[in-house]
């Protein structure tokens, strides 16, 4: 077989002839690159939809592509069953014992037939093992459970937070993801709103655009808070109480209060923040095929979610810089309802703007259904790729065909309509049509075996099981890792000296109760440079350190990073705040004014500006730059090179491949025309011998010399007979020759292939680094004082 281990190319399955209804020796191997034009799969339930887009995510993974998978049903989680063993104990958990009691098994005995079944369909494919192993080390795989605790929980407190820069610099992006926040916020409490009619709508719309327009985050307690007393005194040319009147505001307070305080809306609070790219990658830069699994929630409430993914998704891509190559990919499973064609539900503009733009960014969108009725096609018409299986009537076939038309009008090709609704006519299971812009002619496909074990939707246990080993990460807005702790009691502001420094930490998330607690804090510029001083860097640092207890001694190198600059701190508190008790050395101005030496002594000791090069790419990070984000960086530097290596070596090699094939063909040809002619030369030769004996034993002449001669010459015509068999079998040796030097090519490519994999493998790579360090006259120290830090009910920070 082909070898199917191609940079930048998915092994997908096989050509298929349709007339003969068998599958061809080729492979059938997708270029990733066509993704960033964006995809769509259609095809009736049975059709192997489900099977052919695991198999694209799995070939994403191997390729080292991270994706955001959005799973309505709860099939897409069997990416994580992979077992490279095939053993049948690996099997049972994972089972559907339903099936196993249809069939008239045990559960044991059902799980041995899985395994043998996976088994013999990989082998089938030319996959096993190896292949099995090398998918579940590319890639880290989660399942994420938006509003549940089954899977990794998700917070959406960051997705009310102000955009990225390049988002409110765009009005339309900025307008776009203020209407759908608000659409989708009012869909999850029950209204209806439309943009331009609704007031509810107007009035959230307008708050959020004033606070981000500030750069000020919002959590729903502040967005509650708003409601009730706005920002802003008129909308419109009315005055606001003419607009939205103070009691009806209340009313629209109380609902989202009522949402907040609901105790199943908890779960949407805790959990890992919905960051776009910490989902897509891991703390250590390994590129995460993130499983968004959304079965469980009402429709309401998975049109909220789904739409915040996609406006973080729009936000993330929009901070990243261009690129030639595939970056990641956005993945939707059963897209009806999120982008039909007449409606306009929250998450159809964000869905549109990524199938318009996410192309120069390198982000490829892929979209499955088995309803083609309820699609936008004309949303769809820049889709550049078509996988399109075995459909149920004949209204699902016409919308596909005015699919594919418009989206070979917008590639500036022709279209056989006749022609493609004969194809899409003979489809069979696990059979589909590829239409590619980027290639030549459209392609009948049958799908490889999927290596992941697809049992179908998981149970709430057997996700808990399977991200139970990850751990839960909280919210950041519920608790730093070293928070400073309460008191035992809470006071008043206590009285302190005039010439003790005091500086309050900003409260950026609003609520009713503030309590303030006692923190060291200090706050400096570090300037790092080179010997050379070719290299500048400033960098801001300010630290917290708890402060309870009685006699307490300041050290800095247990304080905590703190997100703040000296231009946020608030010089009072806020109006009602209580504060817990604070150590008598802290009250002392002398004491703290000697924690300024300390601080900026810590500084000197222990900041360093660490620089991470890779000698492979002879690319170095830069300034302030972590190792992850800058193998992020190398990756995707990586595979843009990747991609022109390849080219060049498919250059390379593609002409004397296929010079080869051409001599193997002609070969094969003179083996046929060999066959031919030894063939009529041994029936000729018979012919011709039976015919001078026949006529000199029955016939009216005598045996005579003339006859003997004629005898003579039909013998000698069976010889050359023989002699042509012996051509075609050197015609076959040369065939045979031909193909083994074929065969060579063929592995001094795949050579050459992972010689260039493991050399731009960026995961891989030892880093060099150097460290910078400051000296001491480098160390600006702004501020060092008593510092209160924020916090609400339950111990959350306000200042996150």
């Amino acid at each position: 077989m082909e070898s199917y281990e191609k940079l930048g190319a998915f092994y997908l399955g096989k050509p298929y002839d349709l007339a003969a209804g068998k599958t061809e020796d080729d492979l059938l191997l997708y270029d990733s690159k066509d993704l960033c034009t964006h995809a769509v799969c259609v095809g009736m339930t049975g059709s192997g939809k489900t099977g052919l887009c695991v198999s694209l995510l799995e070939e994403a993974a191997i390729d080292g592509i991270p994706a955001l998978i959005v799973d309505p049903k709860g099939d897409l989680s069997n990416l994580l069953l992979t077992f490279p063993e095939l053993r049948p104990e690996d099997f049972r958990p994972w089972i559907n014992e339903d099936d196993a009691q249809r069939k008239d098994l045990t559960p044991d005995e059902y799980a041995a037939q899985q395994a043998e079944l996976w088994r013999a369909g990989l082998d089938r494919w030319g996959q096993g093992g190896d292949r099995l192993r090398r998918l579940r080390g590319a890639a880290d795989f989660a399942v994420y459970t938006p509003g549940s605790e089954a899977g990794l929980p998700v917070s959406i407190l960051a997705s009310f937070a102000a955009p990225s820069a390049e988002v409110l610099e765009d009005s339309d992006l900025l307008g776009d993801r203020i209407a759908t926040t608000v659409s989708s916020l009012l869909g999850l409490l029950g209204i209806d709103a439309d943009p331009i009619q609704s007031r509810e709508h107007i009035l959230l719309s307008t708050i959020l655009k004033h606070h981000w327009a500030e750069g000020r985050n919002m959590g729903l307690g502040e967005l509650i808070q708003a409601v009730q007393s706005p920002p802003i005194d008129k909308i419109g040319v009315l005055d606001l109480d003419s607009f939205y009147p103070a009691k009806e505001r209340f009313a629209l307070a109380m609902q989202i209060n009522n949402l907040l305080a609901a105790p199943g809306f908890q779960s949407w609070m805790s959990g890992e923040p919905l960051d776009v790219d910490r989902m897509l990658y891991t703390p250590e830069g390994r590129p995460r095929m993130a499983v968004f699994s959304i079965a469980h929630l009402s429709d309401s409430e998975r049109m909220f979610f789904v739409s915040l993914l996609l406006n973080e998704t729009l936000s993330w891509m929009r901070s990243r810089a261009g690129t030639t190559s595939l970056r990641a990919l956005l993945y939707m499973d059963e897209i009806f309802g999120y982008m039909p064609p007449v409606a306009e539900p929250p998450s159809k503009k964000p869905l549109l703007t990524l199938l318009k733009q996410a192309r120069a960014f390198g982000v490829g969108v892929v979209l499955a259904t088995q309803n083609p009725v309820d699609l936008d096609y004309k949303g769809l018409s820049n889709t550049g790729t078509w996988f399109i299986g075995r459909l149920q009537t004949e209204r699902d076939k016409m919308r596909v065909l005015e699919g594919l038309e418009g989206a070979s009008a917008t590639a500036g090709g022709g279209f056989d309509r006749k022609g493609m609704g004969e194809v899409l006519a003979g489809l069979g299971k696990r059979v589909f049509l590829l239409h590619n812009v980027h290639e030549p002619a459209p392609e009948v496909f049958h799908t490889r075996w999927a290596m992941s074990y697809l049992r179908g939707p998981l149970t709430r246990e057997q996700i808990k099981v399977l991200t139970a080993d990850r751990g839960r990460p909280s919210s950041p807005a519920a608790a730093p890792a070293r928070a400073p702790t309460a008191a035992a009691a809470t006071t008043t502001r206590p009285v302190l000296p005039p010439d003790l420094p005091q500086s309050f930490l900003p409260v950026r998330a609003r609520t009713a109760d503030v309590a303030y607690r006692p923190i060291a804090l200090g706050v400096a510029r570090v300037h790092f440079q080179n010997r050379s001083k070719t290299l500048q860097h400033d960098e801001d640092v300010a630290l917290a350190v708890p402060l309870s207890g009685g006699t307490h001694v300041v050290d800095w190198h247990e304080g905590e990073e703190v997100d703040v600059h000296v231009g946020d701190l608030d010089s009072e508190p806020e109006s009602g705040a209580s504060f817990a008790d604070l150590p008598e050395t802290a009250r002392d101005a002398k004491a703290v004014k000697a924690w300024r030496k300390e601080f900026s002594d810590t500084l000197y000791r222990s900041r360093r500006c660490v620089l991470f090069k890779s000698p492979s790419l002879k690319s170095t990070s830069e300034p302030g730059e972590s190792e992850r984000d800058f193998r992020i960086r190398l990756a995707e530097a990586s595979r843009e090179e990747r991609d022109r290596q390849k080219a060049a070596l498919q250059k390379k090699f593609e002409g004397k491949i296929e010079r080869q094939k051409e001599r193997i063909r002609k070969a094969r040809q003179a083996v046929e025309r060999e066959r031919d002619q030894a063939k009529t030369a041994k029936l000729n030769a018979a012919l011709s011998v039976g015919k001078t004996l026949f006529s000199a034993v029955f016939g009216s002449k005598k045996l005579s010399a003339t006859t003997l001669s004629k005898a003579s010459s039909a013998i000698s015509g069976a010889g050359r007979s023989r002699q042509q068999a012996q051509d075609v079998d050197r015609a076959i040796e040369t065939v045979e020759a031909l193909t083994a030097e074929l065969e060579e090519l063929n592995e001094e490519l795949a050579a050459a292939i992972d010689e260039l994999e493991a050399r731009l493998d960026p995961q891989a790579e030892e880093l060099e680094t150097t460290a910078l360090t400051p000296r001491r006259a480098d160390i600006d120290v702004q501020l060092v004082a008593l510092g209160w830090a924020p916090y609400g009910v339950e111990g959350t920070p306000l200042w996150s």
